[in-house]
């Protein structure tokens, strides 16, 4: 659980935003899924990151999002607003509008298509984290944003006192050994396929996409680790390996989290704002085949997964189209 030293909690889902079949926040469903995720293991949620669907949320709908998830999640878990922006001047306006309605920290992904210096990627995160009071994660994610953030970057990053995590999609397991070596920072996984890697060479915890669907077994495994318990944990991470491939190997993890929680009744459309598309009826049944070796894990019976193709068919433009400020 969050603590003073861990202000963000272990198990963080990457949440998804669904939507209705015309584009627009789901709120019912908002609420219901972060309500179950909190019930069955997570102490953190991320809001509007990029499983959240960012790029294509207005300004309003990610503040909306913030203050529903503390009321939703209340003090069961900690709620952390994902994002902000690429472009510093917005980020620092969203930052201060959801520490206003309530986020318990600010996840920082490297600014994307500017493909800014490192003395630029630097500046961005030491001004936005300045803005506020809230405890920050850097977010290093180079295959979506087209810039790591170097080491010798993450060390000057983490002397300022309010960053205090990042979330390593880099793969680079011998850096992570090295930052944790050589400063104070907590590493979350943000790979599902190596969280357990992660978390046995010293990660704090993760933020999941595949948790979205099923957060009981990742707080099975990083309970498991934090008593010393691998051969538990290893179990949970091969119960999950099928799932986590069906839900990040054939269409963005977004997407197939949809269909599956969809497929699951837990949410009532898997639809995705454009430029984002449901699965093609390939990549469909490449998800569904994999669902159907998953099995049981934690209590959830993938044999009632009921796939609808034609719902998830396409994207969806929302009524109020743009992210302007």
């Amino acid at each position: 659980m969050a603590t003073r030293e861990n202000p963000f909690g272990q198990v963080l889902v990457a949440l998804v935003t669904p939507f209705t079949a015309d584009g627009e926040v789901a709120w019912d469903d908002v609420e219901k899924l972060i309500d179950d995720l909190v019930s069955n293991g997570a102490d953190g949620i991320v809001v509007t990151g990029t499983t959240g669907e960012t790029s294509t949320l207005t300004d309003d709908e990610k503040v909306k999002l913030v203050t529903v998830g503390k009321r939703v999640a209340g003090d069961r878990a900690k709620i952390i607003m994902g994002g902000p922006s690429n472009e510093t001047a917005h980020a620092i306006v969203l930052a201060k509008k959801s520490e206003a309605a309530g986020a318990d920290g600010l996840m920082i992904v490297t600014p994307y298509y500017n493909k800014p210096t490192q003395a630029g990627v630097l500046t961005h995160f030491r001004m936005i984290a300045d803005a506020t009071d809230m405890p920050v994660i850097l977010y290093d994610i180079p295959g979506r944003s087209g810039i790591p953030i170097q080491y010798d970057t993450i060390l000057r990053a983490a002397k300022h006192p309010n960053i205090l995590a990042i979330k390593d999609a880099k793969g680079d397991f011998s850096e992570v050994s090295r930052v944790l070596n050589q400063t104070d920072l907590m590493y979350f996984s943000g790979d599902d396929s190596n969280i357990l890697p992660h978390l046995a060479i010293g990660a704090t915890g993760l933020i999941g996409v595949t948790a979205n669907i099923a957060p009981a077994p990742y707080r099975a495994m990083v309970d498991a680790v934090n008593r010393g318990d691998l051969a538990t944990a290893t179990a949970e991470h091969k119960a999950l390996e099928p799932l986590v491939r069906a839900v990040m190997s054939h269409v963005p993890g977004t997407v197939a989290a949809k269909y599956i929680l969809h497929g699951l009744g837990r949410i009532g459309s898997p639809r995705v704002r454009l430029p984002l598309v449901g699965p093609e009826e390939w990549e469909a049944a490449k998800i569904e085949d994999e669902i159907s070796v998953v099995g049981e894990i934690a209590g959830l019976d993938f044999s009632n997964f009921r796939p609808d193709r034609n719902a998830a068919a396409g994207g969806a433009l929302p009524k109020i189209a743009g992210t302007a400020r």
